[in-house]
């Protein structure tokens, strides 16, 4: 048996959909397209077998799209990007704990920026934090600190 394909076969197509969504991911944060390029991939390998219409194909892709997404997300971003001040990763990392200065004005809702090791980073806080003010991180979400003011 021999097998036959092609860039315009839909397996290939879906293959580089999921490339593609994989390679966004990298550029845009958030640990949501990945589920996507995974759904893309999961469609492609179920098209090696067998042959499915377009519409069973889109439901196939938005079925294991969303449904990894939401059995997945959760666990996977709280096990790999965040980082809190409860937790035991914070004793390995260096953010937490440490001094920043705020470069803007930081309210609740309403992100600013920190300078911290002559980096500049976004940064949260559940409190007003105004603009120069000498502030400690307590938590990372992602690639955003969390900051409170520096009680002195």
């Amino acid at each position: 048996m021999e097998i036959d394909i092609t860039v315009l076969d839909p397996e290939v197509i879906w293959f580089l959909i999921g490339v593609g969504l994989l390679l966004l991911e990298l550029v845009v944060p958030g640990l949501i397209f990945v589920f996507f390029g995974v759904g893309a991939w999961v469609t492609a390998a179920v098209l090696l077998g067998i042959d499915l219409s377009i519409n069973s194909q889109l439901l196939l892709f938005s079925l294991t799209s969303v449904g990894s997404l939401l059995l997945l997300r959760k666990s996977i971003r709280k096990k790999y990007m965040d980082v809190s001040i409860n937790g035991v990763e914070d004793i390995e990392n260096g953010f937490i704990g440490s001094q920043a200065v705020s470069l803007t004005e930081i309210e609740p809702g309403k992100d600013g920026k920190v300078e911290f090791n002559g980096s500049q980073w976004e940064a949260c806080s559940s409190t007003k934090i105004e603009s120069r003010m000498a502030v400690i991180i307590v938590g990372m979400k992602s690639i955003k600190l969390i900051v409170e003011p520096l009680k002195t």
